[in-house]
């Protein structure tokens, strides 16, 4: 039996699911205002004295008092292998030919050796939710976040469009290419 909330979600789009309307000149506009991503370089505090370490931690705590309403986001930086992995183990109990099992074997192993290796690699980011601000507010709000964060000593970069949809894509588990993915599912096959 179909649901009242099934017949209303049927039809709709993934963007609508989770909220997407549409990306913007500075960001991502979603049903709760617009989202302003800024990625911050991370710093290795193994390498760094007690009294370094304690210096990032204030010029950090400075920016959260100063932007109490930025939101902080960790993400992988590069697609899990799980699935692959998943499918590669399936393959190898499957598979007769030893020479077949050998190669399969390998592959699992440079999986494993990659996974290992990216299992460090994060990305960090700082996130704005502007709510019913003009276009021109956005950019001075947006110029004001970066020279914030930047002038407490940290490498800041505001994301562009393309690496907006690459992080969706490593969030949703779709590609490592979201930059690539175009903003409306289907879109090119429908280009004159």
């Amino acid at each position: 039996m179909i649901t009242t909330k099934q017949k209303r979600g049927k039809g709709r789009s993934v963007q609508e699911l989770i909220g997407i309307k549409t990306f913007t000149k500075y960001g991502l506009m979603t049903g709760r205002g617009e989202l302003l991503f800024f990625r911050v370089a991370p710093t290795n505090i193994s390498v760094l004295s007690h009294a370094n370490i304690e210096v990032k931690i204030r010029r950090l705590m400075m920016v959260l008092s100063a932007l109490p309403d930025i939101e902080i986001v960790c993400t992988d930086s590069s697609e899990c292998f799980d699935d692959n992995k998943a499918y590669l183990t399936a393959r190898l109990e499957a598979e007769d030919n030893g020479r077949v099992k050998k190669l399969i074997k390998k592959d699992i192993d440079f999986l494993d050796t990659i996974q290992v290796e990216m299992a460090a690699a994060r990305q960090f980011f700082f996130v704005a939710r502007l709510k019913g601000q003009k276009e021109k507010q956005v950019f001075e709000t947006a110029n004001r976040i970066e020279s914030k964060i930047s002038g407490e000593g940290f490498e800041v970069h505001r994301l562009k469009k393309p690496e907006m949809k690459r992080i969706l894509a490593l969030y949703f588990d779709a590609s490592m290419q979201g930059d690539t993915i175009p903003d409306i599912d289907g879109e090119q096959y429908f280009q004159i």
